[in-house]
């Protein structure tokens, strides 16, 4: 919903922004809103690529938000998966959404209000990690998003184009917030 969908994206060179994410984040960052990404990277507990790749990726996408005046507060990611190949990983823990635990650490690291807080992501485990933590929920159609039958999704999330329209009726709906992506 920030960067083009890359399978298991595991190096920078992969790291290409969504048309209009930037300019969202950066509303976003102008009225002093926080934006905190969390994810699932399964990848390193599969041993598709080692843990140290995501501090790479996460560098070369803050370098992309950089060049657009934007910035995101914080990334938070999730290694595990309960059926991954590499041992110190392979298991289920409380961060991988839709577990709410990295949302729940933002909250306790950021001073956030998750109640005032929206989850926007492509996945139907980012409405639930949302829905989990007590955030309002919305689904957008690039990445993943194209794919879900909204009829699966819980009543309350919202469904949107991309990340802009997402900003934009969240900016329209509240004036007092916290968000994350």
């Amino acid at each position: 919903m920030i960067i083009e969908e890359v399978n298991y994206l595991s190096h920078p060179d992969q790291v290409k922004l969504i048309p209009g994410a930037a300019k969202a984040i950066n509303t976003l960052n102008t009225l002093g809103i926080p934006v905190i990404i969390v994810s699932n990277q399964a990848g390193v507990a599969k041993g598709y690529f080692p843990i140290t790749q995501i501090p790479l990726v996460h560098a070369r996408l803050n370098q992309l938000l950089a060049q657009e005046n934007a910035h995101v507060d914080a990334i938070y990611y999730c290694p595990h998966h309960p059926e991954g190949s590499v041992p110190e990983y392979s298991f289920k823990c409380k961060c991988r959404k839709p577990s709410p635990g990295m949302l729940l650490e933002a909250e306790k690291n950021h001073q956030l209000d998750l109640s005032a807080s929206w989850i926007i992501g492509d996945k139907a485990s980012d409405v639930e990690a949302g829905i989990n933590a007590g955030c309002k929920t919305i689904l957008v159609k690039t990445g993943y998003g194209d794919n879900i039958n909204s009829e699966s999704l819980p009543p309350s999330t919202i469904i949107k184009t991309d990340l802009l329209e997402a900003v934009n009726l969240i900016l329209l709906s509240n004036s007092s917030l916290d968000c994350c992506a």
